[in-house]
């Protein structure tokens, strides 16, 4: 596995904390359906480019905006 040989490289952590972290990994990622979005960090721009699609398109739901209720009245009560 990838993620096993990088944290051996690091030389940072012993084998039993590795392992530890390799389970910890492994039951996390069998959650994955219960997630609203999912970044597969294989390709760094590529995550980093899906997280800021996913960070914009959060900050325009209308209960994010509490600016939009009084705004769309605006526009609603504007004589045609």
């Amino acid at each position: 596995m990838d993620l096993a040989r990088r944290l051996r490289a690091r030389a940072q952590d012993s084998e039993e904390v590795i392992n530890q972290r390799l389970a910890l990994g492994k039951r996390e990622i069998t959650h994955w359906g219960e997630y609203d979005y999912v970044i597969v960090n294989k390709d760094f721009d590529r995550a980093y480019a899906d997280l800021l699609h996913i960070y914009r398109a959060e900050r325009m739901k209308p209960v994010r905006n509490p600016w939009l209720p009084p705004f769309v009245q605006d526009l609603l009560d504007e004589k045609i």
